[in-house]
């Protein structure tokens, strides 16, 4: 089975290698699988084969490809009984607040207790929008993060969303709790995000990488820590965890990217979605949705105020 991967270069990305790129682009090829996609004809460049793995992607070239799907046995998933905390829900979209420790979508660990799962359950018409190994994401949230996330239930919202996505026009707020006084307070962090090439299991700050953006704002300072608020301009994984750690002020909990100091009952990253603002796909009205820090992250913010320097 195959995944289809297809985009746009940016004007701001560099020049860069097609099978460095489509190995980016992606979480479960590696490079050298990509150059075989490359050289067995599996990609399209501006609409014609492409088999020169070297060949260098300019901004504007569109890339169409079909991929080796690694994850097959994941291709399909099924119904199951798993809790969804539903924020919003009408016959085109739905936004659910998700918890820590579950997954979007299934993949390795994560056949059947995942957000996909849920959904198929309660809206299975979901099952024939998207990409059918993740049916009805328009994006992710890792792991440990909670917070709101937005699934489309038909083909036509799915395509508008996933328009507003590379658009940029969906609004995504974080809330976070980082180590130290952030200073200045309020910036952005403009720094290339591409895999780390010591490490394929990280991301990092890499000249070929693709541009990201991040925005942020003091909440509050507290005994050695900072609460953020921050907005995603561009949406690269692991974003926010990648920036915060570059620039010296790592997510408190996140064990990848920080060298923060462990805090007694967080164990994970101290990182929720608490805000979406986007237009509805279908009937064009401004959409605001909101989501609170939930128990424990509530709990960790209240003990370390108490904290002393």
């Amino acid at each position: 089975m195959a995944r289809r991967v297809t985009w746009k270069v940016d004007a701001e990305e560099p020049p860069r290698r097609l099978d460095a790129a489509l190995a980016e682009r992606t979480d479960w090829l590696s490079r050298s699988v990509a150059s075989n996609a490359i050289r067995n004809g599996l990609v399209r460049v501006n609409g014609g084969v492409e088999t020169r793995v070297s060949v260098s992607l300019k901004p504007g070239d569109e890339v169409d490809s079909f991929l080796p799907d690694l994850e097959a046995e994941y291709s399909r998933p099924e119904a199951a009984r798993v809790p969804i905390t539903l924020v919003y829900q009408d016959d085109y979209l739905v936004v659910v607040d998700k918890p820590a420790d579950i997954a979007v979508h299934p993949g390795p660990g994560h056949r059947d207790d995942t957000l996909v799962n849920g959904l198929l359950r309660l809206f299975p018409q979901i099952g024939t929008v998207g990409a059918p190994d993740r049916p009805g994401v328009v994006h992710r949230l890792d792991l440990d993060t909670s917070g709101l996330l937005i699934f489309a239930l038909t083909p036509e919202a799915y395509a508008e969303l996933g328009k507003a996505m590379r658009e940029r026009t969906i609004k995504r707020t974080y809330t976070a709790l980082v180590h130290g006084h952030v200073k200045p307070t309020e910036g952005t962090v403009d720094a290339p995000i591409g895999r780390d090439t010591s490490n394929r299991t990280r991301q990092a700050i890499v000249d070929t990488g693709r541009a990201a953006r991040t925005h942020y704002r003091t909440i509050e300072q507290i005994p050695r820590a900072t609460l953020l608020e921050l907005e995603l301009e561009t949406g690269r994984m692991h974003q926010i965890r990648v920036h915060m750690a570059a620039i010296g002020f790592p997510v408190l909990g996140d064990r990848t990217y920080g060298k923060s100091p462990r805090v007694a009952g967080l164990d994970r990253q101290f990182l929720h979605a608490s805000r979406l603002q986007f237009k509805h796909p279908v009937t064009g009205e401004e959409m605001t949705m909101e989501s609170p820090l939930p128990a424990d992250l509530t709990a960790v913010l209240a003990e370390m105020r108490n904290d002393h320097e």
